[in-house]
């Protein structure tokens, strides 16, 4: 499999960033300002979608697509695939929602503990809590394999005490599992037996680093983990995704998008022109982190409980640098703070979506 992205090959997901949140501010700044023109040019559909969304919304109309490593590895082992993942959950009374980790393990270990799911062994007490982790465990910092090892066997404490952990695929798992490497650290890189690159973080790696690209493959340890996952999950009435539901994709049933995106990764539909690599689609899509008006986002949200009655969307993707956002009292939340050292060094927070008789209860622990 070539290093060079099967995806998108002249698009940039995030600064390509080596350092630490000072470069990063000013890198994100330019990036984030540049974002739409950049996918104008790479992808007109995403321009003429968002701008028809904004647009048809507004008149009321609606008809944008609204409607119409190895055996021996002593790491705990993956729980058994099922044939066709859970994507919808219901009577769950306590959510907890992370955001990306980028490979920083030990921020991944606070936030876990800031927010009573796991004690100071790394064991779960959160009892029969959901926690949802929305994606980019991989890529950037050094410790992605620890956090994945930590994850898995979370899965399989937090099933037999009636809670679940959902770790949903994120564009970099996508990115990993496809060959585009161009955000793999060193450190990730050394933890599989590889590397180091020839170039910096964000190029093509200039190699093939084979052990790792093993351990992704679709049969390899963290590949097949990877694939009993979903990318968009409602627990609820919440919808919960990495990057975002745009209108294009608004009306598709979640196991079928979930489906396609498996099937890409798999290697059974075209990993480069499906849902998985679509700008529009829900690992990459930030046109929901963007400065809306009130109007349009109450009319996409209104619209979203009408088509996967849904009454709250929860992404991670794009960074709010001042801690999580919720927007139109809770129904929209943007969860992802850059906690990782090798992005912004955010402060670890999460997300709590609790029910009460009165409804569900939002709070942030920080």
């Amino acid at each position: 499999m070539s290093t060079q992205s099967p995806m998108l090959p002249s698009r940039t997901d995030e600064p390509a960033l080596a350092g630490r949140s000072g470069s990063f501010r000013s890198a994100r700044k330019s990036y984030y300002s540049d974002a739409m023109s950049q996918d104008m040019n790479l992808h007109p559909r995403l321009w003429r979608g968002h701008r028809c969304f904004v647009a048809v919304i507004v008149g009321g109309l609606l008809a944008c697509g609204l409607l119409g490593r190895a055996a021996a590895d002593s790491a705990p082992s993956a729980a058994p695939a099922a044939a066709t993942p859970q994507d919808s959950f219901a009577g769950v009374a306590r959510i907890v929602a992370v955001g990306d980790i980028h490979g920083d393990f030990e921020r991944l270990q606070q936030v876990l503990r800031l927010c009573g799911v796991t004690d100071a062994q790394d064991q779960w007490i959160g009892g029969k809590t959901h926690l949802v982790q929305t994606g980019d465990v991989l890529d950037r910092g050094p410790d992605s394999r620890k956090a994945m090892d930590l994850l898995m066997a979370l899965e399989q404490q937090a099933h037999k005490a009636g809670g679940a952990v959902h770790a949903l695929i994120g564009n970099h798992e996508f990115m990993n599992m496809a060959g585009d490497l161009r955000y793999v650290s060193n450190g990730e890189l050394a933890a599989f037996g590889a590397g180091p690159r020839a170039t910096p973080v964000g190029s093509d790696p200039g190699a093939e680093f084979p052990s790792y690209r093993a351990a992704f493959a679709p049969t390899g340890k963290y590949g097949k983990w990877i694939l009993t996952h979903n990318a968009v999950l409602k627990i609820n009435d919440t919808l919960f995704m990495h990057g975002g539901l745009s209108p294009r994709y608004l009306n598709r049933k979640l196991r079928e998008l979930n489906e396609s995106v498996r099937a890409e990764l798999k290697g059974q539909r075209d990993a480069r022109t499906g849902v998985g690599a679509d700008p529009e689609g829900p690992l990459w899509y930030r046109g929901l982190a963007e400065s809306l008006q009130p109007q349009v986002l109450q009319a996409y949200l209104a619209d979203l409980g009408r088509t996967q009655g849904a009454q709250r969307i929860v992404m991670g993707h794009t960074i709010q640098d001042q801690g999580i956002t919720l927007r139109e009292g809770g129904r929209l939340a943007l969860i992802d703070v850059g906690m990782s050292r090798w992005t912004l060094s955010g402060a670890p927070s999460c997300l709590l979506i609790e029910r009460t008789a009165k409804g569900d209860e939002l709070s942030v622990r920080k």
